[in-house]
């Protein structure tokens, strides 16, 4: 089986650019806040509206930017799901329009197997431009992957929450909206509504049976 997870607001409990954006004051986040609520909700041009909020970012410190992505914090019940699924022998794969900045620890810290993301670019130590590798189509970077590793539809599930996330679900045979707008809401098989990654595994356990977790059950259920 391989699930592949969104990042910002499904593996991390934070949107990045919107806190980053805290250092040039209330007025640059909420500027940064409209233009990336507007891009999960899918009102705008999700390519123009991540270019827009870096431009609007530019300058901001290297280390700064270092620094508060180090500190966003981890979904609730993201690590013991992630590691009960890796146990269960589950290959697992974020793809995120954020950047490698914010994506790269989570490669460690929760056991996953690929992680495809932009990157950011500074030059003298300031945020200058964006390197994009990861479109609105997130499917793109995974089909691929998704070939060479021999997964059919049916074994592959989804969990997402914005708009942006939603061509991924024409590769998946299960598909779970996680804390979505309503685009991707009325679109999911299943939806969880809390922030709580271990909710996901009653949802897992309804649709493949308690054997698809085998190993910490139990723990994930006293984290829950």
């Amino acid at each position: 089986m391989l699930i592949i997870f969104d990042v910002e607001g499904v593996l991390l409990n934070a949107e990045y650019l919107p806190i980053l954006a805290q250092v040039f004051g209330p007025s640059k986040e909420k500027e940064i806040w409209d233009i990336t609520k507007q891009g999960i909700r899918g009102d705008i041009d999700w390519e123009e509206g991540l270019r827009k909020r870096v431009n609007a970012l530019k300058g901001i410190k290297f280390d700064d930017a270092k620094l508060i992505a180090e500190n966003l914090e981890i979904m609730p019940g993201a690590k013991d799901l992630c590691l009960a699924l890796k146990d269960a022998g589950w290959k697992m794969i974020a793809v995120s329009g954020g950047f490698t900045i914010i994506t790269d620890r989570l490669k460690k810290e929760l056991g996953l197997d690929l992680i495809f993301s932009n990157e950011l670019i500074f030059k003298n130590g300031l945020l200058d431009d964006l390197d994009l590798k990861v479109t609105s189509d997130k499917s793109l970077v995974v089909r691929p992957i998704i070939k060479r590793w021999g997964f059919k539809k049916d074994e592959i599930v989804v969990v997402v929450d914005g708009a942006n996330d939603i061509k991924l679900f024409d590769i998946a045979g299960y598909t779970v909206g996680f804390c979505p707008v309503e685009l991707v809401k009325n679109k999911a098989d299943d939806v969880v509504e809390l922030r709580n990654l271990s909710l996901l595994k009653n949802l897992l356990e309804k649709r493949f049976g308690k054997w698809i977790l085998k190993a910490n059950l139990k723990k994930i259920n006293s984290n829950a």
